[in-house]
Protein backbone atom coordinates (compact mmCIF):
# COMPACT_ATOMS: atom_id res chain seq x y z
CA UNK A 1 0.00 0.00 0.00
CA UNK A 2 1.68 3.16 -1.03
CA UNK A 3 2.27 6.15 1.75
CA UNK A 4 -0.13 9.27 1.35
CA UNK A 5 1.55 12.32 0.20
CA UNK A 6 -0.13 13.85 3.24
CA UNK A 7 -1.66 12.23 6.33
CA UNK A 8 -3.35 14.67 8.78
CA UNK A 9 -4.74 12.38 11.80
CA UNK A 10 -6.45 13.98 14.82
CA UNK A 11 -5.57 18.09 14.04
CA UNK A 12 -6.61 20.08 16.67
CA UNK A 13 -6.00 23.91 16.94
CA UNK A 14 -6.39 26.05 19.30
CA UNK A 15 -6.48 30.04 19.74
CA UNK A 16 -6.88 32.33 22.78
CA UNK A 17 -8.80 35.42 23.31
CA UNK A 18 -7.45 38.23 24.63
CA UNK A 19 -9.96 40.15 27.33
CA UNK A 20 -11.43 36.78 29.53
CA UNK A 21 -9.59 35.91 32.63
CA UNK A 22 -10.80 32.64 32.36
CA UNK A 23 -8.08 30.14 30.77
CA UNK A 24 -11.16 27.88 28.98
CA UNK A 25 -13.00 30.82 28.28
CA UNK A 26 -9.54 31.86 26.48
CA UNK A 27 -9.37 28.96 24.65
CA UNK A 28 -11.16 28.90 21.41
CA UNK A 29 -10.64 25.35 19.55
CA UNK A 30 -10.50 26.23 16.01
CA UNK A 31 -10.23 22.68 14.68
CA UNK A 32 -11.12 19.65 16.64
CA UNK A 33 -9.84 15.90 15.46
CA UNK A 34 -9.95 16.62 11.71
CA UNK A 35 -8.10 13.51 10.05
CA UNK A 36 -8.03 12.94 6.32
CA UNK A 37 -5.51 11.49 3.65
CA UNK A 38 -4.52 12.70 0.84
CA UNK A 39 -2.83 10.60 -2.31
CA UNK A 40 -0.25 11.82 -4.44
CA UNK A 41 -1.16 13.57 -7.91
CA UNK A 42 -4.95 13.77 -6.14
CA UNK A 43 -7.13 16.86 -5.67
CA UNK A 44 -8.84 17.34 -1.72
CA UNK A 45 -11.12 19.91 -1.80
CA UNK A 46 -12.15 21.48 1.52
CA UNK A 47 -15.35 23.72 1.96
CA UNK A 48 -17.72 25.28 4.67
CA UNK A 49 -18.91 28.34 6.27
CA UNK A 50 -17.32 31.31 7.10
CA UNK A 51 -15.85 30.09 10.36
CA UNK A 52 -15.66 26.85 9.88
CA UNK A 53 -11.78 26.45 10.27
CA UNK A 54 -10.63 25.73 6.78
CA UNK A 55 -7.73 28.44 7.03
CA UNK A 56 -6.87 27.19 10.31
CA UNK A 57 -6.23 23.85 8.20
CA UNK A 58 -4.34 25.21 5.54
CA UNK A 59 -2.01 27.23 7.74
CA UNK A 60 -1.81 24.11 10.57
CA UNK A 61 -0.70 21.77 7.21
CA UNK A 62 1.81 24.53 6.18
CA UNK A 63 3.01 24.56 10.03
CA UNK A 64 2.12 28.43 10.32
CA UNK A 65 0.10 27.57 13.35
CA UNK A 66 1.42 24.52 15.96
CA UNK A 67 -1.70 22.12 16.41
CA UNK A 68 -2.21 21.37 19.80
CA UNK A 69 -2.90 18.01 19.38
CA UNK A 70 -2.71 15.40 16.58
CA UNK A 71 0.09 15.03 14.13
CA UNK A 72 0.91 15.70 10.04
CA UNK A 73 3.35 13.43 8.03
CA UNK A 74 4.29 13.84 5.05
CA UNK A 75 5.52 11.23 2.67
CA UNK A 76 5.00 9.44 6.10
CA UNK A 77 7.54 11.49 8.01
CA UNK A 78 6.07 13.13 10.76
CA UNK A 79 5.96 17.24 9.91
CA UNK A 80 4.50 18.92 12.88
CA UNK A 81 7.65 18.42 14.58
CA UNK A 82 10.27 18.47 12.43
CA UNK A 83 13.22 20.56 12.83
CA UNK A 84 13.99 23.50 10.59
CA UNK A 85 16.75 22.74 8.47
CA UNK A 86 14.11 19.37 7.45
CA UNK A 87 11.25 21.64 7.95
CA UNK A 88 12.60 23.97 5.18
CA UNK A 89 13.51 20.89 2.94
CA UNK A 90 9.76 19.73 3.23
CA UNK A 91 8.41 22.88 2.39
CA UNK A 92 10.46 23.62 -0.85
CA UNK A 93 7.51 20.59 -1.92
CA UNK A 94 4.73 22.55 -0.52
CA UNK A 95 3.73 26.31 -1.57
CA UNK A 96 0.34 27.96 -1.35
CA UNK A 97 -1.56 30.52 -2.86
CA UNK A 98 -3.19 32.84 -0.71
CA UNK A 99 -6.88 34.92 -1.42
CA UNK A 100 -5.75 38.30 -2.11
CA UNK A 101 -4.23 38.07 -5.42
CA UNK A 102 -2.58 42.10 -4.10
CA UNK A 103 -2.51 41.83 -1.07
CA UNK A 104 0.28 37.97 -1.54
CA UNK A 105 2.75 40.09 -3.62
CA UNK A 106 5.01 42.91 -2.76
CA UNK A 107 3.93 45.92 -4.46
CA UNK A 108 7.89 47.32 -4.87
CA UNK A 109 8.64 44.09 -6.66
CA UNK A 110 7.74 43.69 -10.33
CA UNK A 111 5.95 40.31 -11.64
CA UNK A 112 9.52 38.50 -12.56
CA UNK A 113 10.82 39.54 -9.22
CA UNK A 114 8.56 37.97 -7.71
CA UNK A 115 8.81 34.26 -9.27
CA UNK A 116 12.31 34.93 -9.30
CA UNK A 117 12.82 35.54 -4.86
CA UNK A 118 10.60 32.13 -4.87
CA UNK A 119 13.10 30.42 -7.09
CA UNK A 120 16.15 31.98 -4.85
CA UNK A 121 14.71 30.89 -1.94
CA UNK A 122 13.60 27.67 -2.84
CA UNK A 123 16.51 26.46 -5.08
CA UNK A 124 20.09 28.80 -4.29
CA UNK A 125 19.84 29.72 -8.28
CA UNK A 126 22.98 32.00 -8.89
CA UNK A 127 22.96 32.00 -12.85
CA UNK A 128 21.59 35.12 -13.84
CA UNK A 129 20.56 33.97 -17.81
CA UNK A 130 19.03 30.55 -16.97
CA UNK A 131 17.18 31.96 -13.46
CA UNK A 132 15.91 34.74 -16.09
CA UNK A 133 14.64 31.88 -18.89
CA UNK A 134 13.07 29.76 -15.60
CA UNK A 135 10.80 33.08 -15.10
CA UNK A 136 9.73 33.78 -18.14
CA UNK A 137 8.47 29.85 -18.79
CA UNK A 138 7.19 30.14 -15.12
CA UNK A 139 4.68 33.19 -16.58
CA UNK A 140 4.17 31.40 -19.62
CA UNK A 141 2.94 28.20 -17.66
CA UNK A 142 0.65 30.86 -16.15
CA UNK A 143 -1.04 31.83 -19.43
CA UNK A 144 1.49 34.95 -18.58
CA UNK A 145 3.30 37.00 -21.50
CA UNK A 146 6.74 37.13 -20.02
CA UNK A 147 6.88 41.13 -20.73
CA UNK A 148 4.29 41.35 -18.11
CA UNK A 149 7.29 40.10 -15.70
CA UNK A 150 8.23 43.89 -15.87
CA UNK A 151 5.13 45.54 -14.44
CA UNK A 152 4.44 45.85 -10.82
CA UNK A 153 1.20 44.54 -9.35
CA UNK A 154 -0.69 47.73 -9.45
CA UNK A 155 -0.29 47.74 -12.74
CA UNK A 156 -1.74 44.20 -13.23
CA UNK A 157 -5.41 43.31 -12.87
CA UNK A 158 -6.39 40.66 -10.23
CA UNK A 159 -6.63 37.58 -12.06
CA UNK A 160 -2.50 38.52 -13.69
CA UNK A 161 -1.87 39.34 -10.03
CA UNK A 162 -2.89 36.05 -9.29
CA UNK A 163 -1.53 34.27 -12.15
CA UNK A 164 1.48 35.48 -10.93
CA UNK A 165 1.11 34.27 -7.58
CA UNK A 166 0.74 30.57 -8.81
CA UNK A 167 3.79 30.93 -11.02
CA UNK A 168 5.63 32.10 -8.00
CA UNK A 169 4.28 28.59 -5.93
CA UNK A 170 5.11 26.15 -8.90
CA UNK A 171 8.44 27.64 -9.89
CA UNK A 172 10.00 24.85 -8.07
CA UNK A 173 7.64 21.99 -8.87
CA UNK A 174 5.79 21.32 -5.70
CA UNK A 175 4.41 18.17 -4.99
CA UNK A 176 1.37 19.52 -3.09
CA UNK A 177 -0.30 23.14 -3.78
CA UNK A 178 -2.05 24.70 -1.11
CA UNK A 179 -4.65 27.29 -2.48
CA UNK A 180 -6.57 29.15 0.42
CA UNK A 181 -10.00 30.89 -1.37
CA UNK A 182 -7.74 31.44 -4.33
CA UNK A 183 -10.38 32.54 -6.26
CA UNK A 184 -13.21 33.99 -4.01
CA UNK A 185 -11.72 37.86 -4.19
CA UNK A 186 -11.82 37.85 -8.35
CA UNK A 187 -14.78 38.13 -10.74
CA UNK A 188 -16.49 34.84 -11.70
CA UNK A 189 -15.36 34.98 -15.64
CA UNK A 190 -11.90 35.05 -13.92
CA UNK A 191 -12.44 32.30 -11.52
CA UNK A 192 -13.39 30.06 -14.10
CA UNK A 193 -10.13 30.99 -15.80
CA UNK A 194 -8.02 29.64 -12.81
CA UNK A 195 -9.84 27.12 -11.78
CA UNK A 196 -8.76 26.18 -16.08
CA UNK A 197 -5.37 26.90 -15.37
CA UNK A 198 -4.91 24.68 -12.16
CA UNK A 199 -6.61 21.90 -14.23
CA UNK A 200 -3.83 22.31 -16.66
CA UNK A 201 -1.04 22.54 -14.28
CA UNK A 202 -2.54 19.41 -12.81
CA UNK A 203 -2.47 17.71 -15.62
CA UNK A 204 1.12 19.10 -16.95
CA UNK A 205 2.83 18.24 -13.51
CA UNK A 206 1.22 15.56 -11.31
CA UNK A 207 1.68 17.95 -8.50
CA UNK A 208 -1.54 17.42 -5.91
CA UNK A 209 -3.80 20.25 -4.60
CA UNK A 210 -5.47 20.88 -1.58
CA UNK A 211 -8.50 23.71 -2.61
CA UNK A 212 -10.06 25.45 -0.22
CA UNK A 213 -13.59 27.39 -0.85
CA UNK A 214 -16.62 28.19 -0.14
CA UNK A 215 -17.70 28.02 -3.32
CA UNK A 216 -19.03 23.52 -3.99
CA UNK A 217 -19.01 23.86 -7.26
CA UNK A 218 -15.17 24.96 -8.27
CA UNK A 219 -14.74 22.46 -5.34
CA UNK A 220 -16.59 19.45 -7.58
CA UNK A 221 -14.68 20.84 -11.01
CA UNK A 222 -11.11 20.57 -9.63
CA UNK A 223 -11.16 17.73 -6.88
CA UNK A 224 -11.80 13.88 -6.31
CA UNK A 225 -12.14 13.95 -2.84
CA UNK A 226 -14.02 16.75 -0.81
CA UNK A 227 -14.51 17.40 3.06
CA UNK A 228 -16.68 19.38 5.05
CA UNK A 229 -15.84 21.53 7.98
CA UNK A 230 -18.20 22.87 10.63
CA UNK A 231 -16.65 24.43 13.68
CA UNK A 232 -13.79 22.64 13.20
CA UNK A 233 -14.61 19.32 13.02
CA UNK A 234 -15.08 17.22 9.74
CA UNK A 235 -18.78 16.93 8.92
CA UNK A 236 -19.51 12.87 8.40
CA UNK A 237 -21.03 12.16 4.51
CA UNK A 238 -24.77 12.51 4.92
CA UNK A 239 -25.05 14.52 7.78
CA UNK A 240 -27.82 16.74 7.77
CA UNK A 241 -27.17 20.92 7.06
Amino acid sequence: MSVPLLDVEGLSVDYLRSGLRSARARRHRALDGVSFELAEGTALGVVGESGSGKSTLARAVLRLVRPSAGRILWRGERFDTARRARLAAIRRELQVVFQDPFGSLDPRMTAAQSVYEALEALEGVCDAAGARRRVDAGLEAVGLDPGLGRRYPHELSGGQCQRVAIARATIAAPRLLVCDEATSALDVSVQAQIINLLLELRARSGMGLMFISHNLTLVRILCEQVIELRAGRIVPPGSPR
